[in-house]
């Protein structure tokens, strides 16, 4: 029992972190950040090497990993051809061993006083006694006081000729102009979910664990472009499972929602299958997911399949290559419009979600309007034609029950889809073929600029009780038509124009039906010169009246009166 113990004791001793176990050594085991590496070896190859450098960036990304790689190699005495560390000479050795007198860390969170920097330029001063450099690493450089900035000014700007400084920071905002001037500024980037999961496989490997594709890339995705993080997460699965790391057992300990159900769910939107997508929603409900955690997911799942739908922006889907294809066939599925509409759906619902009191019937109601969004939930199943041997169904009697009729132009119209990234959405169910559908949008119709105005006009009638806003805005500014049925539409500022993008799309419908033109593009411009606005509301040109006459508003007040909005 007791050489159990002591065995244990010693196991536990021994253990290191995979973080610090499989730390890069050298410029090109650093994962992701090709750009930088390759750039401090070209700066050793060419002795050029700052006075100063800022790694900045987001944490576990490499910044004081590559700050120790750039102060070991730079006093290495046997720089390799590839400008790496030989690891061999008495320089690597101490470095490796935590032993050397040329390098220096500090952390700023902890050492951020004047005297800790008034320490830190009295030990500059001292010649370095073995190697080129003294190299001093900073950490989270930006928790250092003002007064302590103010006090490694002068050292930053004129150091000895060995001395070496690398600042490294997660809040590049937070550090003095004065310092930012005097340091080369290398940015790390996020470590993409690729080569995160290809390096937790490269671990894997190396500590004999048998692990599934699927589940390395749940970690990556759940690490946020952290690769520290990703270690982490990595060990504390090792923990639970063993030497076999599955798809379900990261599920389970990182409370994951299976990307199974998204796929389910999507089906099910869009087949309009409301009574489906409700007792799918109840069963991941009672696994013990929140709604927001579904709302989050879906979100992901419908922009994944929104990038599948352009072979430019595929590229940006961050999944396992092996559920990529099942992306990419659902999507051939799915609308653009569809996709759009619902995602700002999924956006609004997941944006009042932890103010709703009732959070279960909102999620309900905003996957019942993305239901909704094809049509088919509220039409009843279609028979098929009639042959030679069948007689054709009796007529329906439209007239019975005439209040229960429900008209699919309007519901199609409250959930028409904005403007999609190709083609021109269209907002009604058409029994045209695909050539006739074909030539309808290529017809390019005549009109004048009075019929446009007409036209515009007419939209922003629709708008003046539901969109105010916008209903002044397309009243204030006017249309102007330009050549090749452009259309072109100046605001004075990018808040009027924020204002119109959530009407836009169905103005540029409106104005192509109406005017039988779908080669109409709506151009926004901001103007240089913003130009006065005309008050159209009631309360507006009250407003201005009062501006020029004071005694109108005393009145107002006297009498007790009201505007009308």
């Amino acid at each position: 029992m007791n050489d159990k113990l002591e065995s244990g004791g010693t196991f536990m001793e021994n253990f290191i972190v995979s973080a610090r176990k499989y730390r890069p050594q050298t410029f090109d085991t650093v994962v992701g950040q090709k750009s930088i590496t390759n750039t401090l070896k070209n700066a050793i190859r060419n002795q050029q090497l700052a006075q100063a450098f800022l790694f900045c960036g987001p944490r576990g990304v490499g910044k004081t990993t590559c700050a120790r790689i750039l102060a070991k190699t730079i006093n290495c005495e046997h720089l390799s051809e590839n400008m790496e560390a030989c690891d061999h000479c008495p320089s690597c050795i101490s470095f490796n061993e935590n032993a050397s007198f040329n390098i220096y860390e500090l952390d700023g969170a902890s050492n951020n006083s004047v005297d800790d920097i008034r320490t830190l330029v009295d030990q500059v001063r001292i010649p370095p006694q073995m190697g080129k450099y003294k190299v001093y690493i900073i950490d989270e450089v930006h928790m250092l006081s003002a007064s302590a900035f103010n006090a490694f000014l002068k050292t930053l700007e004129e150091p000895p000729v060995y001395a070496k400084f690398i600042l490294a920071t997660t809040e590049k905002h937070k550090i003095l102009p004065t310092i930012l001037s005097r340091c080369q500024i290398f940015d790390f980037k996020r470590i993409t979910v690729d080569d995160i999961a290809q390096h937790l496989l490269y671990v894997a490997g190396k500590e004999n664990i048998e692990a599934e594709e699927n589940a390395l890339h749940i970690i990556a995705q759940k690490a946020d472009g952290a690769m520290r993080d990703a270690l982490s997460i990595f060990d504390q699965l090792v923990s639970f499972a063993g030497n076999r790391l599955t798809y379900e057992t990261v599920l389970e300990n990182l409370n994951v929602l299976d990307f199974e159900y998204f796929f389910k769910i999507t089906d099910q939107l869009l087949e309009g299958d409301i009574p489906g997508t409700l007792l799918t929603i109840n069963e991941i409900i009672d696994q013990g997911f929140d709604g927001q955690h579904f709302l989050i997911g879906q979100g992901e799942h419908l922009r994944n399949l929104l990038v599948c739908q352009d072979p430019a922006t595929a590229k940006l889907l961050e999944t396992a290559p092996s559920i990529r294809n099942r992306y990419l066939e659902q999507s051939a599925h799915c609308p653009t419009g569809f996709l759009i509409k619902a995602l700002e759906i999924n956006n609004r619902c997941d944006q009042n979600y932890k103010s709703s009191n009732l959070k279960r019937l909102h999620l309900e109601l905003s996957l019942i309007q993305m239901c909704a969004l094809t049509g088919k939930s509220l039409t009843s199943p279609v028979s098929p034609p009639p042959s030679s041997e069948t007689k054709p169904p009796a007529p329906v009697n439209k007239t019975k029950n005439p209040e229960n009729t429900v008209k699919m132009k309007d519901i199609k119209n409250e959930f028409s889809s904005p403007l999609s990234i190709k083609n021109p959405v269209k907002t009604e169910p058409t029994s045209l073929s695909t050539e006739e559908e074909q030539v309808r949008y290529q017809t390019a119709t005549p009109f004048s600029e009075s019929e446009l105005s007409l036209c515009w006009d007419d939209f922003a009638d629709k708008l003046k009780s539901d969109a105010p806003h916008v209903y002044s805005i397309l009243k204030a500014y006017r249309p102007q038509l330009m050549p090749d049925w452009q259309i072109e539409f100046t605001l004075d500022n990018k808040v009027l124009a924020d204002e119109l993008q959530l009407k836009k799309g169905e103005l540029l419908e409106h104005l192509r039906s109406r005017l039988n033109n779908f080669k109409i593009q709506l151009n926004t411009k901001i103007a240089a010169k913003p130009r006065e606005i005309k008050p159209y509301t009631d309360k507006a040109k009250f407003e201005e009246m009062a501006k020029k006459n004071p005694a109108l508003k005393t009145l107002r007040e006297e009498l007790d009166l009201e505007i009308e909005y």
